[in-house]
């Protein structure tokens, strides 16, 4: 949510600079956008709507090289998306740019009006502006008034800050938001995330939790809440800036899914060589009997396929918990419970609170995460990195995969070591790991055959998902891809429950997508399908080849690879991201920015 970008430096064309940083970061989500330029002069311009109406408004502002500026991508929260509403804020000697969410700034609102401050904004981020304004005025040091604002603020925020009496500078602050700073010849940056400052650099710092930035064109000074300086490490992005582009893709999910044999290979296989590898490799999680899996969105919905392999195959209980819930809920757990967060970014807000609580009950954690040094991965006792490069569309798709493949290979760790399988069958299932980014690409290159059942699902308004044990899993996922990108409402159920209520909603012509992977669920899968058929339903079939028959009634049908169980999940999610995919562009939707959502949740 919200992106953030800032610069100082060489004088350059700032504003199409910023402009073009903004764009990279557009898959966070947003509203509107702004920016802020110092050329002599502050100039400020903001916009609801896409960065191509303030690209417009812009052609209009004489800008004259400069050094200094901010811009800012907006996700509303606090007022509606509007231009008044949209950052950057200005108030007195101040102004900033914020992400996040200020949780008392009401009260902190009311005692500024009290000495005399008026506001123009419905936003939490004025009221920044001003509580940090009002701080200068007893305040002349600049990290010291950015210091004591913090004692008064309770929330999230990353800000980027300028102040009229100190043109030479930058400042930057975090708490519970991402925020990193890009380090380049003749200029320095800050930003919300890498992908932001490639186009610059690929060396850059990471900044923890109230650490306060100053920067100028040549230097970066960073202080700690004592305001004593702070040495970080320089790190360097190992991606490429051609993974941040569609290279001839129509869309960045498209390009995704086209990624996943390539992103799969390179996670899986420094773990699957033999089962020596996979146990040397893998944690040691063999003290742990119960295992609690937390997570939000997709990641959930990996984290249910991740508790089915592995109760089934190492025999060990496991619970699925949303993030947003499980900060706030009475948990069981005790020193051998291991506590998993799922998190493609790491900087989940949600995910972020439900760790810190964990860690201070002294609980062991394990992260998967995609970010290398992002919040969750940093703070988790350990952490296991999935390989899926940047991922630019709102949509997760191959860090979705990267999750599954992670999870089962967790299954097969503690399967061995708990002895739940033996040598034999665990190499058997890592030789066939092997083929499935085979397999996987097979499957895409049937994308014309997704694009055909799409037609007779793209003109529905409700679409029904059914499955069991883990086929209803990927039911979910199935649903909330199609929801997301193409706006049709659509549920996923456990098909046994189908009767329990939901098939009243059934009609003539409501389009019905059931999963098949397991042959001891096969026939019961069929009968609650041959149900909804009563009442008038289209029916669409995935299922794996070994089940494939005539059927006695009419359904189309995608048939995949049959592989390991514990493997089917990987190659089962393809169609169902293909079929969601060619929906959403059916109906003409904005695949890689649907509307009102964010790639990185960083607010509650």
């Amino acid at each position: 949510m919200c992106g953030i970008v800032g610069y100082i430096g060489k004088k350059c064309d700032l504003k199409k600079d910023l402009i073009n940083d903004l764009k990279t970061l557009e898959y966070r989500g947003y509203d509107s956008s702004g920016i802020a330029i110092y050329d002599g002069n502050m100039k400020i311009v903001k916009t609801k709507g896409k960065i191509e109406n303030l690209e417009a408004s812009l052609k209009n502002v004489d800008i004259a090289n400069s050094q200094l500026g901010i811009a800012h991508t907006r996700w509303a929260t606090h007022g509606e998306a509007n231009d008044i509403n949209s950052h950057p804020h200005r108030v007195g000697c101040v102004t900033l740019v914020h992400n996040g969410i200020i949780e008392n700034y009401v009260e902190l609102k009311e005692k500024l009006i009290k000495k005399g401050y008026h506001f123009v904004s419905d936003t939490d981020t004025e009221v920044i502006t001003a509580l940090l304004d009002d701080i200068k005025k007893s305040e002349e040091d600049n990290v010291k008034a950015i210091n004591k604002m913090t004692l008064e603020l309770e929330g999230s925020y990353a800000l980027g800050i300028i102040f009229d009496d100190d043109y030479d500078h930058l400042y930057a602050i975090r708490k519970d938001s991402p925020l990193i700073v890009g380090i380049c010849n003749g200029c320095n940056l800050i930003a919300s995330d890498v992908t932001a400052i490639i186009e610059h650099t690929k060396k850059y710092m990471l900044i923890n939790d109230y650490e306060i930035v100053k920067l100028s064109k040549d230097k970066v000074e960073i202080f700690d809440r004592n305001l004593k300086n702070v040495k970080k490490d320089i790190l360097e992005v190992s991606w490429d800036i051609n993974q941040a582009k569609k290279n001839g893709f129509s869309h960045f999910m498209l390009k995704e899914i086209h990624d996943e044999p390539t992103v799969l290979k390179d996670t899986i296989s420094e773990y699957i060589k033999d089962v020596n590898t996979l146990i040397n490799k893998m944690p040691d999680l063999s003290k742990y009997n119960k295992i609690h899996i937390v997570a939000c969105g997709s990641a959930m919905h990996a984290g249910l396929v991740g508790k089915s392999v592995i109760e089934e195959y190492a025999n060990i209980p496991v619970t699925v918990e949303l993030a947003s819930e499980y900060r706030y809920k009475k948990n069981f757990y005790d020193k051998k419970t291991l506590v998993i967060f799922i998190s493609q970014s790491g900087e989940t807000a949600d995910t972020i609170a439900a760790l810190r609580n964990v860690k201070k009950d002294k609980i062991d954690t394990l992260a998967i995460v995609n970010v290398v040094g992002s919040t969750i991965a940093r703070e988790a006792d350990r952490v296991l990195y999935i390989r899926a490069g940047v991922e630019i569309a709102v949509a997760t798709t191959k860090a979705y995969m990267l999750q599954v493949a992670m999870l089962i290979l967790i299954a097969l760790n503690i399967a061995y070591v708990n002895k739940s399988m033996n040598e034999e069958e665990v190499s058997k299932v890592l030789k066939e790991f092997k083929k499935i980014p085979k397999f996987v690409n097979e499957i895409i290159l049937r994308e014309k055959e997704c694009f055909e059942i799409a037609k007779e699902i793209s003109s529905q308004e409700d679409v029904f998902f059914l499955g069991r044990g883990v086929d209803y899993a990927l039911s979910m996922e199935g649903s909330l891809k199609l929801k997301e990108i193409s706006y049709i409402h659509s549920e996923a159920y456990p098909a046994g429950e189908l009767k329990h209520g939901t098939i009243s909603l059934i009609e003539d012509g409501t389009v019905v997508i059931g999963i098949m992977s397991k042959d001891k669920l096969a026939p019961k899968l069929l009968s609650n399908v041959k149900e909804t058929l009563a009442r008038g339903a289209k029916i669409l079939i995935i299922m794996t080849e070994d089940l494939d028959m005539d059927f006695d009634f009419d359904c189309h049908k995608f048939v995949i690879n049959k592989v390991n169980d514990i493997l089917q999940p990987i190659l089962i999610v393809v169609p169902l991201q293909l079929i969601a995919f060619e929906v959403a562009r059916q109906r003409g939707c904005d695949i890689d920015k649907p509307r009102n959502l964010a790639k990185s949740v960083t607010v509650e």
